[in-house]
């Protein structure tokens, strides 16, 4: 009966009881060293966080909390619900305006990328004076975008600038040409415009990746018989896949939302000709005063780069899967 009447083995006994104060067996077992860690290491991240939640989180949320009201942003805060958005997907306006900007990306990307990866291919040589080029070269992306404005601006002066000078001397043109007047060619010279001043990211990136690829693939690809055109098809996009995917995806990013150039130097005029998205909402906030709209219109250009920046991703995934 004694034997009986034993205590079972504690492997086989049931879940003892908590601990003093409530707390798991998990939280019971943290020694005063463990915690002093976690104290520490939240200690660490919150500067980082405290930044993000004020430079990030809280803008993005409060922009999104005005588009559902009718509001000077002082004494006025009527709730609309989902109004502007609404009013903002069925403006015709609106959509001449995402349509332009796309327009306006994809030119724009195209020439950086083109031009960037051209330029690359030439500094990854070994030619003399090759510091001294990637430094010239790297010179439009240092200057502030207004600087490059108003550049372009003289450029294309009809009265004095450089470039009507440049086509008369040559005989190409017999008057001057108002570039930025002309509803058609004021869009090509504000692309052309970017284009010089958004290559050197591009071409920098491009670089980086040219270096990463080892030259024995080169050298192996020789002994076969490559050529090379053969070599840049079949090992330098291969090897330059992942950087184009990042250089495409942000440089669309960038250009979608650009507003400083265009602005500057056209305003979005002639006609409309490059009213792209992000002076259209300008316009409706610090013109029209119309801050809930704006913020409505805000967001939805914020949903496409997202949906940018989500394609950018699966493509990144496909390609190292």
């Amino acid at each position: 009966m004694a034997l009986q009447t034993q205590a079972r083995p504690s492997s086989q006994a049931g879940p003892g009881p908590m601990p003093q104060g409530g707390k798991s067996p998990r939280a019971a077992r943290l020694t005063p060293h463990a915690i002093r860690d976690q104290r520490a290491g939240l200690s660490f991240i919150s500067p980082s966080l405290l930044v993000m939640v004020a430079l990030i989180i809280y803008p993005l949320g409060y922009g999104l909390y005005i588009s559902f009201f009718r509001t000077n942003l002082r004494n006025q805060w009527d709730f609309v619900g989902f109004k502007f958005f609404i009013q903002t997907l069925t403006d015709p306006a609106f959509i001449h305006s995402i349509g332009v900007t796309l327009l306006f990306a994809v030119l724009v990307v195209l020439g950086n990328l083109v031009i960037g990866t051209a330029l690359a291919l030439i500094l990854n040589t070994e030619m003399r004076f090759r510091t001294l080029f990637r430094a010239i070269l790297i010179l439009p992306w240092l200057f502030p975008d207004v600087v490059v404005a108003l550049i372009f601006k003289w450029i294309y002066n009809p009265l004095y600038g450089l470039l009507n000078y440049g086509l008369m001397t040559v005989h190409l043109i017999d008057k001057p040409i108002a570039w930025l007047d002309d509803p058609n060619l004021a869009f090509v010279a504000v692309v052309i415009s970017c284009i010089w001043k958004g290559y050197p990211l591009v071409m920098i990136l491009i670089l980086a990746g040219l270096q990463s690829i080892p030259k024995e693939r080169y050298e192996a690809a020789s002994l076969d018989g490559a050529g090379p055109i053969g070599s840049f098809r079949h090992i330098t996009l291969p090897g330059l896949l992942p950087v184009l995917i990042v250089s495409i995806i942000l440089d669309t990013v960038w250009w979608f939302k650009h507003f400083t150039i265009v602005w500057l130097m056209t305003a979005g005029g002639p006609i409309d000709a490059t009213k792209v998205v992000s002076i259209d909402i300008y316009r409706v906030a610090f013109q029209n005063f119309d801050f809930g709209r704006a913020s409505a219109m805000a967001v939805i250009v914020f949903v496409i780069c997202l949906a940018i920046s989500i394609v950018y991703r699966k493509l990144v995934r496909d390609n190292e899967s």
